[in-house]
């Protein structure tokens, strides 16, 4: 697969790719992969198969021993990867071997913090952006929490992408999206991550509200399993992350039913493409 060229610095290529694909009217996906799984030396080729079949944006899963925002199937995902060596480190080397022959997806880092710690704040951001990261989602880093840490991250060159989720006061809701970078991931429904057959009644009335305060875009994620459902939130907000669907198209049929999946979401969200 030869290599093309694409803006220089990670945050360009981030929001270079989310404008140009708002700007011709697209709805946004963004398919979760769990580094590691099903294997290391697999991931690159399923991310490699995901951005051919429609992925905007790839989100690329650190595996750790306690994702407490996680469901059984991205649990379960993660823990394969850890039996198999699987690390942040590991995870770095997989975007290396990812960017070898892509230069143009946007690939953003979703961690919890300990394994940053671990590694090293200012190292890891510098490995990060080295390997080819675009941007940061760390799913234990809330507003206000640790405002020392957040401004490190934040005037990295990665964009921090902010989490919302729907039991959020309005007023902090809004707050947290005039802050974010990249852009909003805005959780359908309480509770872990995992496929569901059903959506929050208030889903509408508040992707509007953050639409209204945030610059960048919103995505909606949590629960979307299937193109049906990608279509209906995407007709509220700029797009959709999908994740524990994808874990589960890998489970059955491998990356082959991955990129079959990726493929019938993106129709899904953009018909005739």
């Amino acid at each position: 697969m030869a290599s093309t060229s694409a803006p220089t610095s990670s945050e360009s290529r981030l929001s270079a790719r989310l404008a140009e694909r708002l700007r011709s009217g697209r709805r946004l996906l963004v398919p979760y992969v769990t580094a590691g799984f099903p294997s290391g030396d697999e991931t690159p080729e399923l991310m490699h198969r995901i951005a051919a079949a429609g992925a905007d944006v790839i989100e690329l899963g650190v595996p750790f021993s306690d994702p407490l925002a996680d469901g059984p199937t991205i649990q379960g995902s993660s823990q394969v990867s850890l039996d198999r060596g699987g690390s942040l480190a590991a995870t770095l080397d997989v975007l290396r071997t990812f960017r070898e022959a892509d230069t143009r997806t946007p690939v953003v880092i979703f961690t919890y913090l300990n394994p940053v710690f671990r590694h090293g704040v200012d190292r890891f951001l510098d490995d990060a952006e080295r390997a080819g990261a675009d941007g940061l989602l760390l799913t234990d880093l809330p507003l206000g929490e640790d405002p020392e840490l957040e401004d490190r991250f934040e005037r990295s060159p990665l964009p921090l992408i902010r989490l919302i989720a729907p039991t959020t006061p309005p007023k902090r809701a809004r707050r947290i999206a005039e802050r974010a970078q990249g852009f909003v991931y805005y959780i359908s429904r309480t509770g872990v991550t995992g496929a569901r057959a059903d959506l929050r009644s208030d889903l509408a009335r508040n992707v509007r509200a953050l639409k209204q305060a945030a610059s960048v875009p919103v995505l909606v994620g949590f629960g979307i399993s299937t193109p049906e459902q990608a279509a209906e939130v995407a007709a509220l907000a700029d797009g959709v992350v999908v994740g524990s669907a994808l874990i589960q198209a890998i489970q059955q049929g491998g990356i082959v039913a991955a990129g079959e999946l990726v493929e019938r979401l993106a129709e899904a969200l953009n018909p005739g493409r």
